[in-house]
């Protein structure tokens, strides 16, 4: 309790002002008191209550509210109430500022570079030689001094610096957009969250933000309590407190023994209501939400590595909690393997949040890393043969030697040598890839709320474009939710329609409606509708709202019968969950005995019935076998035509002995049935076009429900799941699990891979059984290459299905707080089209990043052989360092904007999956990068050696070094810019098609770049001048070095007709993590996303610890191999990763950890 104190000071500074401040509000109790009173549990509670107010309603009357009427809604204690007891809302962690960005952008090990060699070049440009000697140092300087050029040697290192100061403030600008965007959706999600109270009386929803301590909330099924409280009157209610204490097991809740609710706290049986005692940092959750907060901080300090995206869903800390444990696990084995070397990084990695890496980041860093490479050792060549070249022509050729005086002279063409090698490693290193594919994801992000998908976490919205399964529920999803009854069988009778009440029997009619209204959740009812002829509005479960407005067309009323017999009137509840499958509520009667009213699954209560009322409304005998003809008269075509059935009984007890209520089985048994419904659910009438989408673009779509086996099949026929002459199954939970399990009862996969190729409709399922399938189907090694399924859920108990899935769907507006909690996408309208449109969206992505790939490779490939035969012929690069800098800001942040904003199209949905293995660069795109590159770099190198004869100018050839900038040279920069802009238009279309204009209308973006990077050419062009390195040209100039631009746009044609097929050498690139080049080291390493710095700094780090491994996996398997046949020592350390990779759920790729785990000699030869 002593800490409790301290803490409390800690939040608020003030504890004078606090103490006095409850009793000026005339409350009852502290802020102090509520929140001490919170932190005991179960019957240290009670008994605090006890002592300090007598009983709950005590604590109510002290906290000026009614446990049945709520606060009065009154504006001014609402304000009051939050001025002394705080807000419902815990304050986000602060985001980073725009100047911590830049810092950030500044990290980029090029751009150091880039700094480092401006400077230096900046600082000789200020030093003078003196003059008389310069003859001695040969014709180093005489170009120069002649035209009196000398002073503007400044130039080009301020220019530089001013380069690398727009890529900083462009990079950072778009760092902080993405923040910005993503606090927004935080808001949103957080703002769309409301709860119901009980306010004058009235069930309201309000935002939770605006929970007040005093207010009475009724809490149900599916919930995430979103205050602390306590209970005043609770059903059957059982809690999981796992996010809290850790327990898995969930606990009991009642009145009079363990009445604390605490917030962040799911609801997974059972209703209640429960007094608000205390709300934002001063709840559970808040305290632990502060404490983190002031860690967080200090972490930060330690660590401005961890460029971690902050925005990654405050929740999410403490799941990163949970998830640094596994990692850190996984790490153990690596330890001994490597020696100390690693640990600190394995300290330095734990305790950055770990966010798992999507496919496409993957194929992306690895692409990334390659093409790195690749530019480090052409940069590195370009300096050392630039400077071998002088030093040999300078010293051997002309004999000079090296004076003192002459050293600064030397030293500037050093530098300048090194500004060109570095130029060239900037045009090769790719950094706009993580660039458009943040813009991409984020612009898709944006754009798909207005398609109803709330996307919770931004690489789900790439993966659904990868899906190839999607396990959608049948309620609400495929069908309206708008529930009707539409057929019944009471006294004897079938009914087709709804029966006129004058034809029933007085005493079913009163007894249906008092089984409806009383055994349903008090919270379901019918509204008038909102405008004149719409539909009633229904409030609540949909299938209680069915059987109410069932008791309306029988021109009855159930909210008379709820006035006479209130909530807390109940004696007992058995509320619905998914293993009953049925609801029941014992009331007293007048006489002292006892009546329960139960309502189920039709085929599960039947079995409990023995008696059913007759035509006349009395109990008749009701045997197996007459259960058996029901079923096959009255349920079977029920369902048949697609409706659910329900069937409603009772059951009486004496007044004489009381049953143990606690012993269900007894005491829901031997009913007396008195009607069973048929309920419709028509289907969507958007659905069977989009299913028909799904199985053109290759997506098998599998219905997975409660309801029973023949309505499920029926309306998965309406919907087109299923096509009369298919080869499918349409299996019950039950029979799916004799299929799959083995003796034992333990799910094998080989049996599961023989059931779910085919399984299309799986009835009466329990959750379990949907995430046994979705497990079942990621795990399978079946297909050529893995799975990737969606999975849509509303329920609470969807949750492991949702978090196992690729993506999980959660519904908007019928799913609970814990589905929504675990998904990655929420549907806002709950509707199975919209599944559809983020297909499109997620496989618009994948073709986006590719279409910018495309452009941005063809650039490095020209830019890179031009800059490094430039050199090594002229001694001088022919696009200067500024210019180089101007091609990447086109090519790297334009074109990201201009690529990855294109709209996605019908099209899209016409192709099969690309799968989790398809290259980022097809062969198409291969021989696109290739053929354009060679029409580029044959126009380039024809101006670099014969352009001045052409033109009639000057040669810009073997320049001295502080020469103004020569026609020659600005022709070539002006003709390779223009080149970029065309085949940035060519860049659109990546499977090969003719027409790249289609659409180009529709993304503005795309128009507006292309005309705003032509304009600004033409300012740098003809005003540039020295710091550009450009003089300007003449109008006939400028019109050849547009046409040769426009050529790319015929040439592109020439390369769209030879056909792809016929050039067998070319290669693809950018493949996923390969089968057998999962090292232990990448294992650990793909639960991390590198960062583009990072990446550079950490590359030799990595390639050094790999070829540690290699080398070490090498000897043991030698070693082993010598010992014959004991493979332990090689497999000794890759098992213990694996037993633990096990642990960790989400691992980036699970086959491949299945693969060497099942072939542990071929994974270790693998790697030698």
């Amino acid at each position: 309790m002593g800490d409790m104190a301290n803490s409390s000071i800690e939040f608020h500074p003030k504890p004078q002002q606090q103490r006095e401040a409850p009793h000026a509000g005339g409350f009852g109790c502290t802020l102090a008191e509520l929140r001490s009173l919170m932190e005991l549990r179960g019957a240290e509670a009670l008994q605090k209550v006890q002592e300090a107010y007598g009983d709950v309603s005590g604590l109510c009357r002290r906290l000026k509210t009614s446990p049945t009427e709520g606060l009065a809604n009154n504006a001014n204690d609402l304000e009051k109430r939050r001025q002394i007891y705080g807000q419902n809302f815990i304050p986000p962690k602060q985001p980073k500022t725009f100047l911590q960005l830049v810092w950030e952008a500044l990290q980029d090990v090029t751009l150091i570079i880039l700094e480092v060699a401006a400077i230096v070049s900046l600082g000789l440009s200020f030093y003078a030689p003196p003059g008389e000697e310069s003859e001695a140092c040969g014709n180093v300087s005489a170009g120069a001094e002649d035209e009196g050029e000398a002073e503007a040697g400044w130039i080009e290192g301020a220019a530089i610096l001013l380069s690398v100061t727009c890529v900083v403030l462009v990079t950072a600008f778009n760092d902080w957009s993405k923040e910005r965007q993503f606090r927004g959706l935080q808001s949103r999600i957080e703002q769309e969250q409301r709860f119901s109270v009980i306010r004058d009386g009235q069930l309201l929803q309000v935002p939770v933000a605006a929970l007040v301590v005093g207010d009475i909330a009724q809490v149900k099924y599916g919930d995430l309590l979103p205050a602390d409280g306590v209970l005043i009157q609770g059903n059957d209610l059982k809690i999981d407190e796992s996010s809290l204490t850790g327990e898995s097991d969930h606990v009991r809740k009642s009145a009079d023994k363990d009445p604390m609710l605490l917030s962040g706290t799911h609801v997974m049986e059972g209703s209640g209501r429960m007094v608000v005692t205390a709300v934002g940092v001063n709840s559970q959750t808040g305290i632990i939400f502060t404490l983190l907060g002031a860690g967080g901080e200090e972490e930060e300090k330690k660590d401005k590595k961890g460029k971690q995206q902050d925005g990654a869903m405050e929740s999410s800390q403490t799941k990163a909690k949970k998830q640094d444990g596994a990692v850190a696990m996984e790490m153990q084995p690596l330890k001994s393997a490597e020696g100390g070397e690693t640990e600190e990084r394995e300290k330095k990695k734990a305790s950055v949040p770990k966010k798992e890496k999507s496919v496409l980041q993957g194929k992306l860093t690895k692409l990334a890393v390659q093409i790195g490479k690749a530019g480090l050792v052409m940069s590195a060549i370009t300096v050392i043969i630039l400077v071998l070249y002088f030093v040999i022509e300078t010293f051997v050729v002309d004999g000079r030697v090296w004076l003192a005086e002459c050293t600064p002279v030397y030293v500037q063409y050093f530098v300048k040598f090194f500004i060109i090698g570095v130029t060239v490693l900037v045009v090769a290193v790719p950094e706009g890839l993580p660039l458009a594919v943040t813009i991409s994801l984020a612009y898709s992000v944006k754009k798909m709320m207005r398609d109803n998908n709330l996307v919770r976490h931004l690489d789900a919205c790439e993966t659904m474009g990868n899906a190839t399964a999607i396990c959608s529920d049948k309620t609400g999803t495929l069908t309206t939710n708008r529930m009707t009854v539409v057929q019944s069988y009471l006294g004897d009778t079938h009914y087709k329609e709804v029966p006129a009440p004058s034809t029933l029997t007085p005493k079913i009619l009163d007894l249906l409606v008092h089984a409806i209204s009383i055994n349903s959740a008090y919270t379901t009812k019918i509204l008038p509708p909102e405008k004149e002829g719409a539909l009633p509005r229904q409030v609540g479960n949909k299938t209680e709202c069915a059987l109410l407005g069932f008791v309306l067309d029988l021109k009855r009323d159930f909210q008379p019968v709820r006035e006479q017999i209130p909530e807390d009137k109940l004696h007992k509840v058995y509320t619905f969950n998914s293993v009953r499958k049925s609801m029941s509520t014992v009331i007293r009667m007048p006489d002292g005995g006892f009546r329960l009213f139960s309502k189920g699954a039709s085929e599960i209560l039947l079995k409990k019935c023995t008696n059913i009322l007759n035509s006349n409304g009395e109990p008749r005998g009701f045997r197996p076998r007459d259960r058996d003809d029901m079923v096959k008269k009255i349920i079977e075509p029920m369902a048949c035509d697609g409706l659910r059935t329900i069937c409603i009984a009772y059951r009486d007890f004496p007044a004489a002995q009381e049953p143990d209520w606690d012993n269900e089985n007894e005491v829901v048994g031997d009913l007396t049935c008195i009607a069973v419904v048929g309920i419709e659910d028509p289907v969507r009438p958007e659905v069977p076009e989009a299913i028909r989408k799904c199985q053109r673009a290759g997506i098998t779509v599998r219905m997975v429900t409660g309801d029973n086996i023949n309505t499920a099949r029926a309306i998965a026929a309406k919907c087109g799941i299923i096509q009369p002459g298919e080869d499918f199954l349409c299996l019950e939970g039950k029979e799916f699990n004799r299929r799959i399990r083995n003796e034992k009862g333990e799910i094998e996969q080989e049996r599961l891979d023989k059931v779910w190729p085919k399984l299309r409709v799986l009835a009466r399922s329990s959750p379990t059984d949907k995430h046994t399938l979705v497990k079942g189907i990621i795990d399978s090694s079946t297909g050529e290459q893995r799975q990737v399924v969606a999975v849509t859920g509303d329920g609470t108990n969807d949750g492991p299905a949702l978090k196992k899935a690729d993506v999980g769907f959660a519904m908007g507006i019928a799913g609970t707080d814990v589905a929504k909690e675990a998904s990655d996408i929420i549907l806002t309208d709950d509707n199975f089209t919209s599944i559809v449109k983020a297909v499109m969206w997620g496989r618009n992505v994948y073709d986006s990043i590719s279409k910018f790939l495309q452009f941005q490779l063809t650039v490095n490939v020209v830019a890179v052989i031009v800059a490094f035969t430039g050199a090594c012929i002229t001694q001088d690069s022919p696009l200067k360092a500024v210019q180089m800098l101007w091609v990447n800001l086109i090519m790297d942040t334009f074109a990201s904007l201009a690529l990855a904003t294109e709209p996605p199209t019908e099209s899209l949905l016409l192709r099969k999956p690309y799968g989790r293995d398809k290259p980022l660069i097809s062969r198409t795109m291969m021989k696109n990068i290739l053929g354009h590159a060679v029409y580029q770099l044959t126009i380039i190198f024809t101006l670099l050696f014969v352009g001045e004869l052409f033109f009639d100018i000057d040669s810009g050839r073997n320049a001295p070094l502080h020469s103004p900038p020569s026609e020659h040279y600005t022709i070539i920069f002006n003709t390779f810019v223009m080149m970029q802009l065309f085949n940035e238009i060519n860049a659109r279309k990546i499977h090969g098609e003719r027409n790249v204009f289609h659409g180009i209308f529709s993304n503005p973006i795309f128009c507006t770049i292309v005309l705003g990077t032509f304009a600004i050419q033409i300012v740098i062009v003809q005003f540039g001048g020295k710091p550009f390195s450009c003089c300007p040209l003449s109008t006939e100039q400028w019109l050849w070095c547009l046409f040769v631009g426009v050529g790319e746009l015929v040439w592109g044609q020439v390369i769209a007709t030879i056909p792809t097929s016929q050039l067998k050498c070319l290669k693809e690139a950018g493949h996923g993590p390969g089968k057998d080049e999962m090292t232990d080291e990448e294992l650990a390493e793909g639960e991390e996303e590198i960062d583009h710095a990072e990446r550079e700094l950490r590359r030799g780090q990595i390639l050094w610890f790999r070829g540690l491994n290699r080398i070490q996996t090498q000897m043991e398997v030698v070693s082993t191999f010598k010992r014959s046949g004991s493979f332990q020592g090689a497999v000794r350390r890759r098992s213990s990763v694996l037993s633990q990779l096990h642990d960790v759920t989400n691992l980036s790729t699970p086959t491949h950890v299945i693969l060497s785990a099942a072939n542990p000699t071929s994974a270790a030869g693998s790697e030698s």
